[in-house]
C-alpha cells in the first residue's frame, strides 16, 4: 500500500517537480513554483487534477483566469492550455494527478529549467504499456 501525508511531503519537497508515485492509469506528482516563478504555459494530452497546499498564485486554464491558495483544486481537461503562477513571496506549493502519467516515473527535477531540459531531451516520457 501506498500512504503519503500528501501536504507534508508536498512542503517538504524543495524541488520543482518530483514524481511520487506513478499507476497504470494516474500519476501523482508535488510541484514547489518560486515566488515570481510559473510551471509554463502547456497542453498535455492527459487530464490533470491540481490542489494547492500553500502560497497564492493564479490559474489561467483555457482562456480563463481565476486566483489561486492553499486548498483550491483545479482540474485542466486533456488538450487544454494551461499555466499556473506563483504570485506571493512565498513557494507556492500544489500536488497534482495526471491521468494517464505524463512524467517519467520516479523523476525528480529541482527546477524548472532543469524539467524543461529533460522534457525537450525526452528523457521525461511516461512509461508506456
Amino acid at each position: 500500500m501506498e500512504h503519503f501525508t500528501i501536504a507534508t511531503v508536498a512542503e517538504q519537497s524543495p524541488d520543482f517537480r518530483r514524481v511520487l508515485w506513478t499507476g497504470k492509469h494516474t500519476q501523482l506528482v508535488v510541484m514547489t513554483i518560486p515566488p515570481d516563478g510559473e510551471i509554463g504555459e502547456e497542453v498535455h494530452e492527459v487530464d490533470q487534477i491540481l490542489t494547492f497546499v500553500s502560497g497564492v498564485g493564479e490559474a489561467k486554464v483555457g482562456g480563463q483566469k481565476r486566483k489561486v491558495a492553499q486548498g483550491d483544486l483545479v482540474v485542466v481537461p486533456a488538450g487544454t492550455k494551461h499555466n499556473f503562477t506563483n504570485a506571493g513571496p512565498n513557494p507556492m506549493v500544489l500536488y497534482t494527478v495526471y491521468g494517464p502519467p505524463e512524467h517519467a516515473d520516479g523523476a525528480v527535477h529541482k527546477t524548472k529549467e532543469e524539467a524543461d531540459k529533460a522534457e525537450e531531451a525526452g528523457r521525461d516520457e511516461p512509461p508506456t504499456g
